[in-house]
């Protein structure tokens, strides 16, 4: 896919696959739902989740965005990088905010709030910083 393309992609998608490394080294793979904070992919989780005690030790993550059932319809990024943490709370919040939207969309901001407001006091927020970028579109094979 070109730069173009595989923007598109993330602005569409909405869940990811991400791996973090466990302290043995094995990996940790969850599916998320995601936000994109200047064109970078954006999560949050649990302060106490086990994605965050292994970015603690680890910023290392693969991040995995996929759509198609079919092999001639699959296409894919997957984003090496490091993850991020955000500190600052209103940041964290506007990252939250983002990612409920695009799980909810079409619901107004003012329902959505409270929701972010109440769930972001236990969470914390990554922005990835890609290293690497890999992408496919198997539907351009034919």
């Amino acid at each position: 896919m070109s730069d173009d393309d595989v923007t598109a992609f993330l602005e569409e998608a909405k869940k990811l696959q991400l791996a973090t490394i466990n302290p043995d080294g094995t990996p940790h793979l969850v599916t998320m739902f995601y936000g994109l904070d200047e064109g970078r992919i954006a999560f949050w989780t649990y302060g106490k989740a086990q994605k965050t005690r292994n970015l603690e030790r680890d910023p290392r993550v693969s991040c995995l965005v996929e759509a198609g059932d079919d092999y001639a319809e699959l296409r894919g990024v997957l984003v090496y990088g490091k993850a991020e943490l955000v500190e600052d709370r209103d940041r964290v919040l506007a990252i939250g905010l983002g990612i409920a939207r695009r799980m909810t969309p079409g619901v107004d901001d003012e329902l959505l709030r409270p929701y972010v407001e109440q769930t972001g006091r236990k969470r914390v927020a990554y922005v990835v910083e890609p290293t690497k970028v890999v992408s496919w579109d198997h539907r351009r094979l034919t």
